[in-house]
């Protein structure tokens, strides 16, 4: 991923995100990370998706569950870059954990536990940045092995 592309023109390099890729198109969400931003994307990659209950991404991608599958998706965006840097100093400033607010209107919480950085959804699932700072033209993304679902 290149620091001058945006989030949309790097994550369609990515291999690790095509099935994020295909639900953005499918979604509608193109134009806006391709925007100005700037934004802070936790991308679950492909097997965070694979991880889904049998047949979970095949239905949220049909035409009918396009507003279910941008809440999904917009519920991984939060707006403003925070780099790892900012996202340590914010769980360091609430005492051990910081409150998200996503694009989406929903919360995800992060902490640092073993030397990682924890997001946990709504729904109490909880996802591992396995990739911090991979700095994009219109914010930053930190890859996540599993998929944030809001309640």
């Amino acid at each position: 991923m290149l620091a001058s592309k945006d989030i949309i023109d790097n994550a369609v390099n990515s291999k690790d995100h095509t099935t994020l890729v295909a639900a953005v198109k499918a979604a509608g969400l193109v134009d806006t990370l391709k925007s100005a931003g700037p934004f802070t994307v936790f991308a679950p990659t492909n097997a965070a998706f694979a991880a889904l209950p049998a047949g979970t991404v095949d239905t949220l991608l049909k035409p009918e569950n396009k507003g279910m599958l941008t809440g999904i998706l917009t519920y991984h965006v939060v707006a403003g870059k925070m780099d790892a840097a900012a996202l340590t100093k914010a769980i360091a400033d609430g005492k051990g954990s910081a409150s998200l607010k996503t694009v989406a209107g929903g919360t995800l919480t992060a902490k640092a536990m073993g030397g990682k950085v924890m997001v946990t959804d709504e729904k109490g699932g909880s996802s591992t940045v396995t990739i911090a700072d991979v700095y994009q033209s219109n914010g930053v993304i930190h890859v996540v092995d599993k998929v944030l679902l809001p309640k």
